[in-house]
């Protein structure tokens, strides 16, 4: 049978429990500054080049705007030395010569204008390889650091995003000519300062998976950075993602649907399974898996023993305990799911938070790995993958250099780039200038 083809990108390694910050014991992130790998140029470099080595489709960097807090204090996790997207990434422009460059940049704290003319500046130092990675926020945590303050409501995230994209897409259209856009959220009357660039847009990725997030995907992205990790959750939020599309007069293939996902390697089975199990270990120190306790409990547990049991007391849901963590669904149920499974399977605190919130996608040979995605895509699960390495800035190697040639050898993945663009890659059309759209 012959394999769908497969899409990768690769993610630099974040502050969060992915990541171990280094090849020993240590658990703590590196110093900030010029010598800290977070912020390094030459972090950024190697994982790009790595990932255009392996002729991957994009280059993938989050975006950090304001450090996390945890009883006041910045979470150990975090580090001061996160850089801004765009920046590094026109740096990028200028040591790789077809991988995609990807920012992710908040459409609740920017204007269309200004960050459309970067991002197609971007498009045009890069010969047509930029992309933007939507983002919302409502909280007035983040918000702190505006001007404007925690101060758009959470159902209207997505309004003001559909609403910035489009606004933007007219921008790219304009190329010197008038513009009028009058709305909800915006009104930009003027001319864009640059031509079309090379691919016409740069490619517009979206991560997100509320029913809004959804529809706004299906109407707007040409990319959905997923966290769906097993097979079932991913084929279910496959098809319903791609049945939206036709209401949005769009066919299946105008939409990549890309998982984040992890990897461990191991020259046997039962190799790959202990390393996976270090480097939870590794991630979920006794003091982080206090942190994520209080992440869900929203209290104070500095003194809870992270070998005993989980918490008596039910979580205070109207915490703010801490800061600037993203909340996966309910805390009351999240704290349900953790004790049963601390009950069914007589686990400590520490290990149930390993046990809950493991994070390897993948486990196994390199032959075992590259067949298990091979499967997620042959079975419309995703369209390809996100990488994101344990380890900066080499953890990509491994991958590239015992995975990826099996991905070839079976027909699931390009030898070669026979493009120049992003969206040549991803076999994306380029968007019809507004012009010529309205003759059609």
């Amino acid at each position: 049978m012959t394999s769908r083809p497969m899409h990768l990108a690769a993610h630099f390694p974040g502050v969060n429990n992915t990541t171990v910050w280094a090849e020993d014991a240590q658990t703590s992130p590196p110093p900030a500054g010029p010598g800290g790998r977070q912020i390094a140029f030459s972090s950024f470099t190697h994982l790009a080049r790595t990932a255009e080595r392996g002729l991957f489709d994009f280059f993938f960097l989050a975006e950090g705007l304001r450090l996390r807090e945890h009883q006041g204090r910045i979470h150990d996790l975090d580090v001061v030395g996160r850089p801004e997207s765009l920046t590094v990434l026109a740096a990028l422009a200028a040591t790789t010569e077809r991988l995609g460059l990807a920012a992710t940049v908040n459409a609740t704290f920017n204007e269309p204008y200004e960050l459309a003319r970067r991002l197609a500046t971007l498009d045009h130092l890069s010969a047509g390889r930029a992309a933007w990675n939507v983002v919302t926020s409502f909280d007035a945590f983040t918000g702190e650091n505006f001007r404007r303050g925690g101060f758009l409501d959470r159902a209207d995230r997505y309004t003001r995003a559909a609403e910035f994209v489009a606004t933007a897409r007219e921008l790219w259209d304009g190329a010197g000519q008038p513009v009028a856009h009058s709305g909800q959220h915006f009104r930009v009357e003027g001319r864009f300062g640059l031509p079309r660039s090379p691919q016409g847009h740069p490619v517009v990725i979206q991560a997100g998976d509320s029913p809004e997030g959804r529809q706004f995907a299906a109407a707007a992205a040409d990319v959905v950075f997923t966290r769906h990790g097993t097979l079932e959750a991913g084929r279910a939020f496959y098809a319903d993602v791609k049945d939206r599309l036709p209401a949005h007069g769009r066919r299946p293939e105008d939409l990549k649907i890309m998982p984040g996902v992890t990897f461990v390697l191991g020259d046997t089975g039962a190799e790959a399974q202990e390393n996976a199990m270090e480097i939870r270990r590794r991630q979920i120190s006794p003091q982080n898996a206090l942190y994520a306790l209080e992440q869900i409990w929203g209290i104070d547990l500095s003194g809870h023993d992270p070998d005993g049991p989980l918490p008596e007391a039910d979580p205070d849901v109207d915490s703010t305990f801490v800061q600037g963590r993203v909340k996966h669904g309910d805390p009351r149920q999240i704290a349900e799911k953790w004790r049963a499974l601390s009950a069914e399977k007589g686990l400590s605190s520490r290990e149930t938070v390993i046990e809950a919130t493991g994070r390897q996608s993948f486990v196994g040979t390199p032959a075992a790995v590259a067949e298990q995605m091979i499967s997620f895509v042959d079975q419309r699960a995703a369209d390809g993958f996100i990488l994101v390495p344990h380890l900066t800035p080499d953890g990509l190697d491994p991958f590239v250099d015992r995975v990826v040639p099996i991905l070839q050898e079976r027909g699931a993945f390009r030898a070669e780039y026979t493009g120049t663009t992003l969206r040549d890659h991803l076999g994306l059309p380029a968007p019809r200038p507004r012009t010529e759209a309205g003759r059609g």
